[in-house]
């Protein structure tokens, strides 16, 4: 029997150097981001023009279902010649597509999955790629929090967490798996301030991302004063380019 305490002491399992370099991820000056689902179509009359222009510091291009690499490709295509960062989000490794337009790729990795194929079992696959461009390629720490949600029931995830349980895989995620980026996903719903707050607390370094239910300028702003990056989403597709400034507005109102 492994004797933990031994094991263990008091230090957590990832140590960064004694006199670490300085070093900075392009996320530590985000607020905000907006998720692309290229499964989508834009709003009314929008353009993807529009949307490079509303304001927001990245795009992120990603899904969960009925995702292609022909239909990531169409959304890179279009907004590679705007002056908004790129990176793609893929929901499995048979949709990463090799673009130059891309800044880079970040690649979900839920801890609170039902199984270990969406933490590390997907991941064994991507790792095959030819030619991974390692120095392009993040990870994010989800943990998702919406039971009703697409990415909920396509990875299992236990989803009755409390504000403790969250904070402490926030804290497993930084302290244990290194993460540079936790993302409190409430994907399709607005989330609870505590416990957005609670992983907040939790993290020394680490980014975090939320998402889930942004709709205007107060519930970006709410949910800001907690995250360090506020994500939006189905709010692009669903009220188009107007509704996502106010949400800009309100992220970076802080």
């Amino acid at each position: 029997m492994v004797d933990f305490d031994i094991a263990l002491g008091s230090a957590p399992f990832y140590l960064p150097p004694e006199d670490p370099l300085i070093m900075t991820n392009p996320w530590d000056d985000w607020d905000h981001v907006l998720k692309v689902d290229p499964d989508k179509e834009l709003y009314g009359n929008d353009t993807f023009e529009d949307v490079c222009r509303t304001g927001t510091d990245a795009i992120e291009i990603g899904g969960t279902l009925d995702i292609t690499a022909e239909k990531m490709n169409r959304v890179v295509d279009a907004a590679a010649e705007y002056d908004v960062p790129l990176y793609q989000e893929p929901s499995n490794p048979g949709v990463v597509i090799d673009s130059p337009a891309l800044e880079g790729y970040l690649i979900p990795t839920v801890f609170n999955a039902g199984g270990p194929f969406w933490i590390t079992g997907a991941h064994k696959e991507w790792v095959r790629i030819d030619d991974l461009d390692w120095e392009r390629t993040h990870t994010e720490a989800y943990i998702v929090l919406n039971p009703d949600a697409s990415v909920a029931e396509l990875t299992n995830a236990n989803c009755d967490l409390s504000a403790d349980d969250v904070e402490a895989y926030a804290k497993v995620a930084e302290r244990m798996f290194g993460q540079e980026i936790v993302y409190v996903e409430y994907s399709g719903t607005f989330g609870d301030t505590d416990t957005v707050a609670a992983a907040a607390d939790a993290l020394d370094d680490a980014t975090l991302f939320y998402g889930g239910g942004i709709r205007d300028y107060d519930s970006a702003r709410e949910m800001g004063a907690h995250a360090d990056v506020i994500v939006v989403g189905d709010l692009l597709h669903d009220e188009g380019v107007d509704a996502v400034r106010e949400t800009v507005e309100g992220a970076k109102e802080k």
